[in-house]
């Protein structure tokens, strides 16, 4: 159906308007059957906290969503913990016997310093295309507005291809205040002073993502998705639901 003029959509492959979601270990026949329909709204896929490691015919998981076109990689949980059991040239080779391209750095769980994982980010990317994560998922650890912003461009100078800004999966962390609500004064500051495209904001209900859309456009890159809800967000997107059906003409357009 062509009928309708919709806000201009990014196509695959995208480099942004990105949609991540976060697999907490879907079946591979429910994935199978979600894959056939939707593989074209996902970009990403996220074997969400550690659970790649515990993860039944992880192999083919992996290849399931590469066959999709969609590119796979292991949460920030995993990274954190092979760091904190001093495992990270095992789990560089983990990852390249599963085929996986992408490693996120985060420092969600433990409190890596800064310089130590901008260092990890130069040695990784030899090999791999890198996330950075900022943020933690310590509700009680706050950071400034201004050390968010010198985090993130210090991460994409490094040689970051993303950068992700924590949210948790329950979206109480973060970017997010312990009852769930925006930050909105630190998400004004982060689109104005770095480029959009190259950040992915953790938004993991209908609410957050609907805020992404407003503020940022409907290609804003969005992650921690659930996978039963990537119809809903591309009908977001695309000003098919109440909240975001006047999305502006000039908000639409590609450049």
């Amino acid at each position: 159906m062509d009928f309708l003029r919709l806000p201009k959509r990014t196509t695959r492959t995208r480099t942004y308007g990105l949609t991540s979601v976060a697999d907490f270990g879907v079946s591979m026949g429910e994935l199978k059957n979600i894959l056939s329909d939707y593989s074209h709204i996902i970009d990403i896929a996220k074997i969400a906290i550690g659970s790649a490691y515990v993860t039944p015919n992880l192999k083919k998981k992996i290849d399931l969503y590469k066959e999709h076109h969609i590119t796979p990689y292991c949460g920030g949980t995993l990274f954190e913990k092979c760091y904190y059991q001093n495992k990270i040239p095992e789990y560089l080779t983990y990852l390249r016997e599963l085929g996986i391209e992408w490693v996120e750095i985060s420092n969600g769980t433990l409190d890596i310093p800064l310089q130590e994982r901008l260092q990890l980010v130069s040695h990784f990317k030899k090999d791999f295309h890198v996330v950075g994560e900022v943020g933690s998922k310590d509700p009680n650890q706050e950071m400034s507005i201004s050390e968010w912003v010198e985090e993130i461009q210090l991460f994409l100078d490094a040689g970051c291809d993303y950068v992700l800004t924590e949210g948790r999966d329950s979206g109480t962390a973060g970017i997010y205040e312990k009852c769930g609500s925006i930050k909105s004064d630190l998400i004004q500051q982060l689109i104005q002073a770095i480029d959009s495209k190259k950040i992915i904001f953790e938004a993991p209900t209908s609410k957050h993502q609907m805020y992404f859309i407003r503020e940022v456009g409907p290609n804003v890159n969005l992650a921690n998705v659930k996978l039963q809800d990537v119809l809903a967000l591309e009908a977001q997107r695309c000003g098919l639901r109440s909240e975001t059906f006047y999305l502006e003409e000039h908000e639409c357009q590609l450049p």
